[in-house]
C-alpha cells in the first residue's frame, strides 16, 4: 500500500489507538495551555471577528469599514499601501504606481483622521498590518483616539510591528535590522506607559507560510523570532512580566485540517514552557500564546474562485477549533483581486455562520483527546523543536535571517509543495484536477490612478498649510533623538501631530540608519 504523507510530509497511519497518545494534557485555561488559553474558551465571548481591509483613499477605506461594521464585523483590520508600509509619501517618485493598490494609502495625521472618522475608538478593537513604519501608525491612531477623548486604557487592537518576518519572507523593511529592532523595542516600552492594553507586537507565521514552509516550520521561526524580540526588549532594559502579557502572534491557517488544529495546540504548549523555563516569566499572561488567525491566501485559486468559499471555511473551523482569539476569513476573489464588498461580506458571514450555527463554539477544544489530534499536535511540536534547536546552534533568528538560511529554507519547502502540485500528487480541484467545468465570470475590483492624483495634491496643501519652522523643529528633534539613545516614540509623536508626514519622517531616519539591503549584516 502506498505510504500517505499530509501536507508537510509526515506519514499518516490509517488508524490511531490510544498507544499514540503521549499522556493527558491539562484543562483549557491551564499551563501549558495546549487545550486553549481560557477556561471554556468561547462560550463566554466569540472570537473577535476582524476582517482585513484597506484600499484607494482614506475615506473609501472608512466606507469599507463602516459597512463591515454595520454586518457585525467586531473588530478592524487595516490593510496599507506599499508606499505607506516602505516610508514613501504618495507624491514621491518611489510610490508611484503604488499608491492604494494593496491597502490604504496614509501619509499623514489627515489621512488617519479620515480613516477612522465616525468610528469610535473607545469600543472598536483596530488590528493594524504594518512593520517598519509600525511606531508612526500607531501614534497616528493614538492620536486620533485622543482627539475623540478615548481614555489611553481604552485604546485597544494590536500593531504588527514584525520586523525579522519581513527579512525573512516578505521584503517591507526600510532600515537594517538593529535599528529596526530599537523602533520594535522603544514601542514596547512607550506601550507600557501610555498605552496599557494595547498589543505591542504580532509575531507573524502568516507571510512564511504563505512563502512555502511548513506547518513546523511555520511555529518554529516565529518562536525563534519571538525569542529575539524578548531578549531585544530585555537587551533594552525591560523586565519580561512588563511587556510580554502584550505579545501576541499571527499564523495562517491551509488546508490539512487536522495538522492545522495540531499546529496551533503545539504552538501554544511550546510558548509557555519557552517563557516559563527559558525566561523566567512567571505571569500566567505572559505564558499563555493569544494568535490571531487569517485564513490561507495561496490556497485559494483563479481557477473556479467559487469553490474558495470552501475552502476558506475548511480553513476557518480548523482556526476556530485550535483555539484562535480572533480571525480574518479571505474573500472568495482575493486571487484575481483586491475583495469585492459581495466576496467580503460572504466571508464574514462564513464566521458568523460557525459561530451561531454550528454549535463548535459551545465545547473548549472539542478535538481534545482524539488520538490522531494529540499524536499530530505532540509530532509537529517535536519536529518544530528540532528547527529551533538548529536555529539556536546558527546563532538564533537574526543570524539565520542575515546569512540566508531561513529564507533558503522556506524557499525549499515552497518548491517540494510546487512539484506535488505540477506532479498531481497534491490535488488541487478545479487547478490539477476536475478542470473542464467553466467558471462563471467573478468581477474584479481596480484601484483607479486617479487616487495617487488625489493623495498628491492633498498633501500639496497640507504641506502648505503648515509652519515650515515647526516642521523643521520637529525634524531636528527627530534626527538628534535616533542619533542617540533616546525613545524615538515622543519625538515621532510630536512631529506627528503637527502633521508632519511619514515620509518625512522615514527620509531622517533612513539618513541616520540607513537602508537594508539582502545579504548585508546588521
Amino acid at each position: 500500500m502506498k505510504e500517505v504523507q499530509n501536507d508537510s510530509g509526515l506519514p499518516l497511519k490509517p488508524v490511531y489507538s490510544a498507544e499514540d497518545r503521549n499522556g493527558e494534557e491539562p484543562l483549557p485555561g491551564s499551563f501549558p495551555f495546549t487545550r486553549g488559553i481560557h477556561k471554556d474558551m468561547y462560550r463566554g465571548r466569540l472570537w473577535t471577528m476582524r476582517q482585513y481591509a484597506g484600499f484607494g483613499t482614506a475615506a473609501e477605506s472608512n466606507k469599507r469599514y463602516r459597512f463591515l461594521l454595520q454586518q457585525g464585523q467586531t473588530g478592524l483590520s487595516v490593510a496599507f499601501d506599499l508606499p505607506t508600509q516602505i516610508g514613501y509619501d504618495s507624491d514621491d517618485p518611489m510610490a508611484n504606481g503604488e499608491v492604494g493598490k494593496v491597502g490604504v494609502a496614509i501619509d499623514s495625521l489627515e489621512d488617519m483622521e479620515t480613516l477612522l472618522k465616525d468610528i469610535p475608538l473607545d469600543g472598536v478593537s483596530t488590528s493594524m498590518t504594518i512593520n517598519a513604519t509600525a511606531a508612526m501608525l500607531l501614534l497616528l491612531y493614538q492620536l486620533v483616539a485622543e482627539k475623540q477623548g478615548c481614555p489611553p486604557e481604552k485604546i485597544t487592537g494590536t500593531v504588527q510591528n514584525d520586523i525579522l518576518k519581513e527579512y525573512a519572507a516578505r521584503g517591507t523593511y526600510i532600515f537594517p535590522p538593529k535599528p529596526s529592532m530599537r523602533l520594535i523595542t522603544d514601542l514596547f516600552s512607550y506601550c507600557a506607559t501610555s498605552l496599557p492594553n494595547w498589543n505591542t507586537i504580532s509575531i507573524s507565521g502568516y507571510h512564511m507560510r504563505e512563502a512555502g514552509s511548513t506547518a513546523a516550520e511555520e511555529i518554529a521561526l516565529t518562536l525563534s523570532h519571538a525569542i529575539a524580540y524578548v531578549q531585544a526588549a530585555q537587551a533594552a532594559g525591560l523586565s519580561v512580566d512588563d511587556f510580554a502579557p502584550r505579545v501576541s502572534f499571527f499564523f495562517a491557517c491551509h488546508m490539512d485540517f487536522f495538522e492545522e488544529v495540531a499546529k496551533f495546540r503545539a504552538a501554544r504548549r511550546m510558548w509557555a514552557r519557552i517563557m516559563r523555563d527559558r525566561f523566567d516569566a512567571r505571569d500566567p499572561r505572559s505564558q499563555a500564546l493569544r494568535f490571531h488567525t487569517q485564513t490561507g491566501g495561496v490556497t485559494l485559486t483563479a481557477q473556479q474562485p467559487l469553490n474558495n468559499v470552501v475552502r476558506t471555511t475548511l480553513e476557518a473551523m480548523s482556526a476556530v477549533l485550535g483555539g484562535t482569539q480572533s480571525l480574518h476569513t479571505n474573500a472568495y476573489d482575493e486571487a484575481l483581486g483586491l475583495p469585492s464588498e459581495n466576496a467580503a461580506e460572504i466571508a464574514l458571514r462564513t464566521q458568523q455562520v460557525i459561530g451561531h450555527e454550528s454549535a463548535v463554539p459551545y465545547v473548549a477544544d472539542p478535538l481534545g483527546g482524539s488520538y490522531y489530534v494529540e499524536q499530530l499536535t505532540d509530532r509537529v511540536e517535536e519536529e518544530a523543536l528540532a528547527i529551533m534547536a538548529e536555529i539556536d546552534e546558527l546563532g538564533g533568528a537574526v543570524s539565520c535571517i542575515e546569512t540566508g538560511w531561513t529564507q533558503r529554507r522556506i524557499a525549499d519547502s515552497a518548491y517540494r509543495t510546487q512539484r506535488r502540485i505540477e506532479s498531481g500528487d497534491r490535488v488541487v480541484v478545479g487547478v490539477n484536477r476536475y478542470t473542464e467545468t467553466a467558471s462563471p465570470p467573478v468581477e474584479i475590483m481596480k484601484i483607479s490612478p486617479r487616487h495617487q492624483v488625489a493623495q498628491a495634491r492633498a498633501l500639496k496643501k497640507l504641506r502648505a498649510g503648515r509652519a515650515q519652522a515647526a516642521v523643521d523643529r520637529h525634524l531636528a528633534e527627530l534626527e538628534r533623538a535616533a542619533r542617540g539613545t533616546d525613545n524615538l516614540m515622543p519625538p515621532l509623536k510630536a512631529a506627528l501631530a503637527d502633521y508632519v508626514t511619514i515620509g518625512e519622517c522615514c527620509r531622517v531616519l533612513r539618513g541616520v540608519f540607513g537602508e537594508y539591503r539582502p545579504g548585508e549584516a546588521a
